[in-house]
């Protein structure tokens, strides 16, 4: 199981932000997709998800063109993907319950009470029992990202994209969010990609690691390799701060 990137470009009137990448993502680890701002990795992301159209290059899922399938024709591979927003992105007019619901009313057709299993089984997953009639303006940061992951994985994601899925959090909460989608991408053999600039997700996740710079992939490897490599914009990014130089060193 993986996903293939080839020779992708994406430009928005003059600027191009995406320039010929190619990288392929396997199920089972954790990828990150890393860079400075406007690099270029939230635009990889939303391509390959399907929430802007490439200009060129092609998204492959497993052997099948997403790039090249109209929209009905992409609903299957949709069904296969969950999606954690930067900021939970719950819907606050919704409680707990129905807003891990939304995705299980909209494409399964299991029975009602196998969708209230279903909400507390995700919920029970994500260590939030009992919390299912509250609104998310009642939720504290970490437990929205931990409701976005439950309803992210509601539908028994193959593929699941995480967009800085710890943004906001302190380092602790941070930390939890972090072991959260690593042991749930090992338990169900998920292909997770999680876009990030968080230093410590880097470091201690990163078994799969794409830099990207300029909208080109500037460097792939593992954080076991990040400290010995000779590339001057990637340690200019990953060892920017004075802890991460002392690692360095």
């Amino acid at each position: 199981m993986k996903i293939e990137v080839k020779n992708i470009s994406k430009s928005f009137g003059d600027k191009k932000v995406l320039d010929d990448v190619s990288v392929n993502f396997e199920k089972g680890k954790i990828n990150l997709v890393i860079g400075g701002s406007g690099s270029g990795k939230t635009v990889l992301i939303k391509c390959m998800v399907g929430l802007y159209e490439v200009d060129k290059g092609q998204v492959i899922y497993n052997n099948r063109n997403f790039s090249d399938m109209n929209f009905k024709e992409r609903k299957h591979i949709r069904k296969e993907i969950g999606m954690v927003f930067q900021g939970g992105a719950l819907f606050d007019s919704l409680n707990v319950e129905q807003n891990i619901l939304f995705s299980l009313n909209m494409f399964s057709t299991i029975s009602k009470e196998e969708k209230k299993d279903r909400v507390n089984f995700c919920l029970n997953r994500v260590n939030l029992p009992n919390v299912n009639k509250l609104f998310p303006s009642e939720l504290s940061g970490g437990m929205k990202k931990r409701v976005a992951i439950a309803r992210a994985i509601a539908m028994n994601p193959v593929y699941l994209f995480c967009d800085e899925p710890n943004s906001g959090l302190d380092p602790k909460t941070s930390i939890l969010i972090d072991n959260l989608i690593d042991e749930i991408t090992k338990e169900f053999d998920i292909l997770t990609i999680i876009n990030t600039h968080d230093m410590n997700t880097v470091v201690e996740m990163g078994e799969n690691i794409v830099y990207i710079h300029k909208g080109k992939v500037w460097w792939e490897g593992t954080n076991q390799e990040i400290y010995d490599v000779d590339n001057k914009e990637f340690n200019d990014f990953i060892f920017a701060s004075r802890i991460m130089k002392k690692l360095k060193k």
